[in-house]
């Protein structure tokens, strides 16, 4: 019988040292995978934060700049903290209470991809 064991959304990006700043410095994301045809050619990257996983592309046809990507989580209120504590004069991310009984941040990246971590209200 198949099982599934992960869905890895791609995202498109156009600046290497832009994104790299945004994922890995703002967002606290480790890189566990790099890939290039060759040295002038679009980078591919994998990162991940616990069990957090996405996968970056500077290839056309990839992805779309400005998709979303939904994330469920625990405790978006210590991600908004972590974040707003961090330096990064680009974003200043919101906490704000979800019609469907959750806490969202949402967050853009520099290709205007949107993050929306969301943790369901437990009553």
């Amino acid at each position: 019988m198949a099982r599934f064991l992960a869905t890895i959304p791609i995202l498109r990006f156009f600046d290497e040292a832009v994104t790299r700043r945004f994922y890995i410095d703002y967002l606290a994301f480790e890189v566990v995978l790099e890939h290039r045809f060759g040295p002038e050619m679009p980078l591919y990257l994998g990162v991940t934060r616990g069990a957090l996983r996405l996968h970056l592309s500077q290839h056309h046809g990839d992805a779309t700049p400005g998709s979303a990507v939904f994330i469920e989580m625990d405790d978006v209120e210590a991600l908004h903290a972590e974040l707003a504590a961090r330096s990064y004069p680009f974003a200043r991310p919101g906490l704000e209470t979800a019609p469907w009984a959750a806490r969202t941040l949402t967050v853009l990246d520099p290709a205007g991809n949107r993050l929306f971590f969301n943790e369901q209200v437990r009553s």
